[in-house]
């Protein structure tokens, strides 16, 4: 469950609620017990980034290293090239 941060226009009391990304806002502060309570935008707790979780969806499509000349890899460009 994703953790929402609200402020309270009325008193400005900051809160974190660990709710359901399907529940209902807060309106109640727990501060000043009024109506007050707005639903802040943050930024995600956690990034999905690097290789991997998802490298799977992807294993048909074979990937080719290029070297700084433009030959792929597998020319064998230390024993003379493949003629590129």
């Amino acid at each position: 469950m994703p953790i929402y941060e609200y402020k309270c226009d009325l008193c400005g009391n900051a809160h974190e609620a660990l709710q359901k990304m399907n529940a209902e806002p807060l309106t109640d502060c727990p501060g000043c017990q009024k109506p007050g309570l707005k639903k802040m935008i943050s930024a995600a707790g956690f990034r999905l980034k690097g290789t991997g979780w998802y490298e799977t969806d992807f294993k048909g499509k074979p990937k080719t290293e290029k070297s700084t000349t433009g030959h792929s890899a597998s020319c064998g460009e230390k024993s003379g090239g493949c003629g590129h």
